[in-house]
């Protein structure tokens, strides 16, 4: 793909979860022709419609009147697209095979870019034909709506597939990329860490799921908007920070087990709110109302995210010029 500065390219989407669906929104958004293999296609043209209804309702100004979507039941072989994103679950094995069926149905320049949270780069690619032009890309649902993107790289790959990549996240697909160059995904090791703190503090029985949910969002969910973690050190006085590690760190979990606890949720089907039980109990209208409160979240809390800190700071150094 040439780095033409044009969105219009014809981009493929593989996968059948959220993510990948609202991936889907997100390449409409920025006005790309967008086919999508999934075996889901009734549900997916559901989630997607939805995401397009919320566009419409909540007034966003980045969608095009006339959302050019596809769903395909099968791949063809050399299909016409640019890019393809791929989506799957964390399972090696699912991901080299879904990588093998994908680089098959494209033409050899096409960029590919694959979801890898919990493995390197050179593992899922390994018996990839054209190595260089596959990198890792990790998104956050809803991705039409969140800035994050996390992409992946190792020294096999194209210096120009990244360059175009980040221009297009960067430019049309309203993203804040960062490029991670030694193979592995961090958000994934960043999320864990804190998770395996907040399992550890359960098992003892310091604290319920419901103390450590007030605890995440009342103080780190305030700020994180905002800053991340060093910006915010920095704003507080970080000296008091390597003061409270000091005696703070020999103290939290290295743990390495998955707890009695959490396993037993997983062997009776406590999936989530999909399944109706996860940590907390629901039933079908709390499901529901959850959803509908989350997406409208999502577009209400990405103008604060998009306004503060930077175009705010923008202004300000307008503002000061103009003094």
């Amino acid at each position: 793909m040439k780095n033409d500065g044009s969105p219009k390219a014809k981009i493929l989407v593989v996968g059948s979860d959220k993510v990948a669906y609202s991936l889907v929104v997100c390449l409409l958004q920025a006005g790309h022709p967008v086919k999508l293999y999934t075996e889901q296609g009734k549900q997916a043209r559901q989630i997607i419609n939805t995401h397009l209804d919320d566009c419409f309702n909540f007034q966003s100004e980045y969608i095009s009147a006339s959302a050019d979507y596809e769903v395909l039941t099968s791949l063809e072989d050399k299909l016409d697209v640019a890019i393809a994103m791929v989506i799957t679950s964390e399972n090696l094995s699912e991901k080299r095979a879904v990588l093998e069926k994908t680089e098959k149905a494209l033409s050899k320049n096409a960029i590919i870019a694959i979801n890898t949270e919990s493995f390197a780069l050179q593992e899922v690619h390994l018996h990839a034909t054209h190595q260089e032009r596959v990198i890792g890309a990790n998104w956050t649902e809803p991705v039409h709506t969140t800035l994050f993107l996390e992409i992946i790289t190792n020294k096999l790959t194209s210096k120009s597939v990244v360059k175009d990549f980040f221009h297009l996240a960067k430019t049309y697909w309203r993203k804040d990329p960062y490029i991670l160059n030694h193979g592995n995904g961090i958000r994934s090791k960043m999320m864990c860490a804190m998770i395996r703190e907040a399992f550890f503090l359960i098992e003892k029985g310091y604290v319920t799921p419901e103390d450590i949910d007030r605890a995440c969002r009342n103080d780190p969910g305030y700020y994180f908007p905002f800053a991340g973690n060093f910006r915010y050190m920095d704003l507080m006085g970080a000296y008091i920070y390597g003061v409270v590690m000091k005696d703070l760190n020999p103290n939290l979990s290295k743990e390495r087990h998955i707890p009695d606890f959490f396993n037993l949720l997983m062997e009776k089907g406590c999936y989530g709110m999909e399944s109706g039980r996860g940590f907390f109990e629901y039933d079908e209208n709390e499901v529901n109302n959850w959803n509908k409160l989350f997406r409208r979240f999502s577009y209400e809390i990405q103008e604060i995210i998009e306004k503060y800190p930077f175009k705010y700071l923008e202004e300000l150094k307008e503002e000061n010029k103009n003094k």
